[in-house]
């Protein structure tokens, strides 16, 4: 059996109603063994609303699918009933390649996904709406009140380089990003 990856492209906002839509359709229809898995690539992030840390998931890929399957024997009567289950699911697109045919993902892509899915679900990353230069006003600690200019960003440890005037010299300053707001 040569069970692949492929994206698959489906209507943008529905990912998750359509995975399962089409997983309760593949189990109904006994082709299990043609389409074992079907994913919705996401990341964990950390977000600030209304000024509480929030971890939620976001779509890697709005608007498409991971389909696990073994479309390699076209003639092969499980895969022709397997291929016409997914393309009469509502929402359902088609799949990515080039010339009407599937193009499967490379192992490589396979274990890059889902290694970037599984570290998130250890370790969200924190989503920071600031970019370098931007202005931004500390709201709170020691130097609560100053306005600076955003000179890095660290994702990773969740905090914001600022570079800040203090009598009259500029002076770097390591912040958490939720210390600080976009003026």
């Amino acid at each position: 059996m040569g069970l692949k990856w492929y994206f698959v492209r489906c209507q943008s906002g529905r990912e998750d109603s359509i995975r399962k839509q089409l997983e309760n359709r593949i189990n109904v229809a006994g082709v299990q063994d043609v389409v074992p898995q079907i994913l919705v690539p996401f990341e964990r992030v950390t977000v600030m609303k209304g000024g509480d840390r929030k971890i939620v998931s976001r779509k890697l890929y709005p608007g498409y699918l991971m389909v696990q399957a073994d479309l390699i024997d076209e003639e092969s009567p499980r895969v022709v009933k397997a291929r016409s289950v997914l393309k009469e699911t509502r929402g359902f697109g088609d799949f990515l390649g080039s010339g009407g045919e599937a193009s499967p993902l490379t192992e490589a892509e396979v274990s890059s996904i889902l290694a970037r899915m599984s570290d998130n679900e250890t370790r969200p990353q924190v989503k920071i709406n600031l970019s370098k230069g931007d202005m931004v006003r500390i709201k709170s600690g020691a130097f609560d009140g100053f306005d600076g200019a955003v000179e890095d960003i660290n994702p990773d440890k969740g905090t914001v380089r600022v570079i800040v005037t203090i009598f009259g010299r500029p002076t770097p300053v390591e912040l958490e990003y939720w210390e600080v707001e976009a003026v």
